[in-house]
């Protein structure tokens, strides 16, 4: 079923999640929910925060770049309860944009690998070492789990730039091909 998304300016964004139990009622049918949720809306990751459900879950299928990075070639995972053990490599600034903030693309700088201990589908205990895009993609849906938004990361001056855009975002002058939820005032 595909899900309305939860848009900048909505509370639920900025709040932390919990952590989900291994007997959580249909967590297939919300991981399926999840999926087609993303896919409808042309992404590349989806965390739970973004459809309302405030659970430790992100969901990423990077097969869109596997051309531009090998990292991405049958990157389809799912993450439950993840934790970001550590931080390395590089520290790289690349251009994001992100389901809950559409149209808006702004330069963020993140490390060029992580390594994370996560639950899979199965509630397998997992801990691997992501680089390249895929650390990326994991830091960015991660950070929605603490009610973190990529445009924290932005300067000031540069959020002052794009306010403009930002409010047409949270006061629903602006329309997006998927379902959105706003903040409704």
């Amino acid at each position: 079923m595909i899900l309305p998304i939860y848009l900048y300016g909505h509370p639920i964004l900025n709040q932390k999640s919990q952590n989900i139990s291994i007997d959580y009622p249909n967590l297939d049918n919300l991981l399926n929910n999840m999926f087609e949720t993303m896919y409808n809306a042309n992404g590349i990751g989806i965390s739970a925060p973004q459809i309302g459900v405030m659970y430790k879950i992100f969901v990423i299928d990077l097969s869109t770049h596997a051309k531009k990075d090998t990292n991405c070639l049958n990157f389809k995972k799912v993450f439950i309860n993840p934790q970001i053990i550590e931080k390395n490599g590089n520290e790289i600034s690349i251009k994001e944009g992100c389901l809950s903030i559409p149209t808006i693309h702004e330069d963020v700088i993140r490390n060029n690998e992580v390594k994370v201990k996560y639950f899979n589908e199965d509630f397998q205990l997992q801990e691997k070492i992501f680089t390249n895009y895929p650390a990326r993609v994991i830091q960015h849906e991660y950070d929605h789990l603490d009610g973190i938004l990529f445009t924290n990361y932005i300067s000031r001056i540069r959020k002052q730039m794009i306010r403009t855009k930002l409010n047409k975002i949270m006061n629903r002058k602006i329309e997006w091909p998927y379902r959105t939820i706003r903040l409704f005032k």
